[in-house]
């Protein structure tokens, strides 16, 4: 049976590579799909992978609708075996319920990829959704790293290298942003809540909550 299935993780962990895997390796098996995405980092109607992969894809905007896509690619006498939607984080709730209708009265698989929680630790409202209807999520297993080393949890956003908590959810961005722009990294939670990131890790102490030291003299 078809199924609705949203693979999620944070950023760097390789959700978009995984998306041009699974459809390489369904087209290798004579299935037919159709590929969508929305706010790629590469620009407007490309899925890419930050290991420099890429494929055309269908750019989403808020006012399509997957089932009614679908059915018009059917009638014309296309075919639809499966669909790969990549950050879909950002799809609207309608545009999720449509998914589950497409999987359920269409029979067509739906594999969906996106970060699960915005730059403030809220859950973005088409993650929100997929969570609610999904048959199945799946958390990716490649762990992306906080630059502590730790495994990185949450996503933060910077602007020259100072992460902040305020601003609208939606600001496009890149983990390779440069000094003065608005960019992203990955941080560990213990990280996150201290607001320490890369650039800033240098400025003091990791870590406030240090045991006292004192040092010893010599005899």
């Amino acid at each position: 049976m078809a199924e609705l299935v949203f693979f999620s993780g944070t950023m760097d962990c390789g959700k978009s590579t995984l998306a041009l895997q699974m459809d390489h390796n369904h087209a290798a098996r004579g299935r037919q799909g159709l590929i969508f995405t929305r706010n790629d980092r590469a620009g407007a109607a490309t899925l890419s992978s930050r290991l420099g992969l890429a494929t055309e894809a269908v750019e989403v905007g808020d006012g399509l609708d997957f089932h009614a896509h679908v059915v018009a690619e059917l009638s014309a006498g296309g075919r639809c075996d499966y669909l790969i939607c990549d950050e879909a984080q950002f799809f609207t709730t309608d545009q999720v319920d449509q998914l589950a209708r497409v999987v359920d009265d269409l029979g067509v698989d739906v594999f969906t990829f996106g970060i699960t929680t915005d730059f403030r630790t809220r859950l973005f409202p088409g993650s929100q959704r997929l969570i609610e209807l999904a048959d199945r999520v799946e958390v990716l297993q490649v762990e992306a790293l906080c630059w502590c080393g730790a495994r990185a949890t949450h996503n933060a956003r910077t602007v020259g290298g100072v992460m902040v908590v305020e601003g609208a959810q939606v600001v496009v961005g890149d983990v390779a942003a440069g000094s003065d722009e608005i960019g992203y990294e990955v941080l560990c939670r213990r990280h996150h809540r201290r607001r320490t990131t890369a650039a800033t890790s240098g400025s003091g102490a990791l870590s406030p909550d240090v045991l006292p030291f004192e040092p010893q003299h010599s005899r």
